[in-house]
Order: C-alpha cells, then sequence, then structure tokens
C-alpha cells in the first residue's frame, strides 16, 4: 500500500541513520516466499554497493533511494506491502534483503520486509537513474506540479479524474488511497473526465494535493486495517484516523454529515465518494435544431 506519503515517512525515518555509513554487506534473508525482483542480479548487486558509502537518502516518486559515494544509485520501489526498516520487522519470514552498515550504531542494519514480494530494488550505474528513471518514466512530483502543469496535463486525457490521478506518467506519487481523499477534498466526482474538469476544481484538486499529502506526512501515513504499513521503526501511522471516504463506505460522510460514503470499483481498484460532496458532472446539453 506504501504511496507517496509512506514512501517519504520511510525516507525520514531511515535517513538520520544511514546517511554517512558504509555498506559491509549486502544479504538476502532465508524465505520460503515469491522472490522480489533485483536488478542486476543479487550477486551483482553485493558486489557493487560492498565499500560503499550512502551519501543520501531520498525520495522520487514512489521510490527510496540511495545515491552511493561511487556516483551510483540504487532505487527501491516497496510497491503493495514493501517497508524499509531499521529494526523490529512485523516478521522475519517476509525480510527480503539486510543491509549490514559501518561504523556501528544505533541500528546496525537497514532492512527490506515485503509480505507480497513485489517489490523490486534496482541499481543504476552513474547517470544511469535520470536517463532511465527521470525522462519520461515518471510525470512531476505531486507536491512539486505548479498550477499551469495541472491544466495542460488533466487536459490531455478523457479518462475519469481518479484513473488519471493514478497515472505516474501523468503526475508521480499519487495511489489510490490518497487519490480518493483528494477528489473528495477538492469535491470533484471521480469519473469526471480529466479533460472536462473545470479549472476552478483543478485549482482545488492541486490544492487538496498538497494538503492531504503534508498531513499525510506528518502523520506518518496511514496503516490500515490489514496492518500491512509500518514506519522505519515498526510503529503504525496515523493518518487512517482523519480519512475522510477512503475504506469508509455505509459511514456517514465526515464533511457533509447527510449521506453515505459509496464505494465503486475503476480500473480494477476502490474508489470512495460522497455523493452530495462529490456531485456526478450533468452531461452537456444538445443544442435544438432550428
Amino acid at each position: 500500500m506504501p504511496e507517496l506519503p509512506e514512501v517519504e515517512t520511510m525516507v525520514r525515518g531511515i535517513r538520520p541513520h544511514v546517511e554517512g555509513r558504509t555498506i559491509v554487506e549486502l544479504r538476502a534473508c532465508p524465505t520460503p516466499c515469491k522472490p522480489i525482483t533485483i536488478t542486476p542480479s543479487l550477486s551483482q548487486l553485493a558486489r557493487r554497493m560492498a565499500g560503499r558509502t550512502i551519501v543520501s537518502v531520498r525520495r522520487i516518486a514512489k521510490r527510496v533511494v540511495l545515491d552511493l559515494s561511487d556516483g551510483a544509485n540504487v532505487a527501491i520501489e516497496p510497491r503493495m506491502t514493501g517497508l524499509m526498516l531499521l529494526s523490529d520487522p512485523p516478521d522475519r519470514e517476509h525480510l527480503r534483503l539486510q543491509w549490514v552498515l559501518s561504523p556501528e550504531g544505533q541500528f546496525p542494519a537497514l532492512w527490506f520486509w515485503d509480505r507480497r514480494g513485489l517489490g523490486t530494488v534496482r541499481h543504476y550505474r552513474p547517470g544511469e537513474l535520470a536517463e532511465h528513471l527521470l525522462t519520461g518514466l515518471l510525470g512531476p512530483d505531486a507536491l512539486t506540479v505548479s498550477l499551469e502543469d495541472w491544466l495542460k496535463r488533466l487536459a490531455r486525457t478523457a479518462r475519469a479524474i481518479k484513473v488519471a490521478l493514478l497515472d505516474q506518467k501523468l503526475i508521480a506519487g499519487i495511489g489510490n488511497l490518497y487519490a480518493s481523499e483528494i477528489l473528495h477534498r477538492a469535491q470533484v466526482h471521480p469519473e469526471t473526465p480529466a479533460k472536462l474538469v473545470p479549472p476552478a476544481h483543478v485549482a482545488a484538486i492541486r490544492k487538496a494535493t498538497l494538503s492531504v499529502l503534508h498531513e499525510a506526512i506528518q502523520h506518518e501515513g496511514s496503516t490500515l486495517s490489514d496492518g500491512t504499513y509500518r514506519n522505519a521503526l515498526n510503529h503504525d501511522g496515523g493518518y487512517q484516523n482523519a480519512h475522510r471516504v477512503y475504506d469508509r463506505e455505509g459511514e456517514n460522510c465526515r464533511t457533509c454529515a447527510e449521506t453515505s460514503i459509496v464505494r465503486i470499483v475503476q480500473a480494477q481498484r476502490s474508489t470512495f465518494y460522497c455523493p452530495t460532496c462529490q456531485p456526478h458532472p450533468k452531461p452537456a446539453r444538445r443544442q435544438r435544431r432550428s
């Protein structure tokens, strides 16, 4: 489930404890579970990372990026259930990788844990990151998009606005959970064709995106009922308590207190919205022929 706020929380959680430390060894953790995708092979990745210092830790869209002292980069994409941890994993069965770090400190290692095995770890040689990850593959980060860029990008597609928000080539970083929350905050119906969203409502979507994502980061992300997401120290996030629509089907809307939250399916993903706060767009009237 990790989306932009959860990945940003992972980055902020591990950054002060791993930056400036040297990777002594990269180890695969024994597990009977489906293997994660590692590029290149684990043995090659281990050789390339051994002895390198982690210069900085940052986020690119929904990826954690380790910048190494030789100019290379390692991008970890948690996907649905991946976590970057410093201690106390939810269980040891789903631990995938361990970076042993030096000098010794409060946390001797960095771990990647992934219940469903959908996460990916990829090494980029110096200069490759921008070529492969930042050119064309991802749109601008959701926290940095200008209103002008929002208008231009949404005008390109007739897809439903909720579906468009999930397209990482359009806007990077927004996932399914926060897309529902953003559209509710902006009072936009999720089935509205993106190119038909009025400019005033596009401005509201941009404002809501910044508000929702920053609030979620402040609360260290959302831990849902399945308990999958945990921060770097294996603690729950807190933003799930502030959700207005997500996973609240049948409950009274927390905004209008008049209507029950409705769930629909868009692009095989659940969407939650309030029919009162987010009225369905009216079809354009046909002009009568004279």
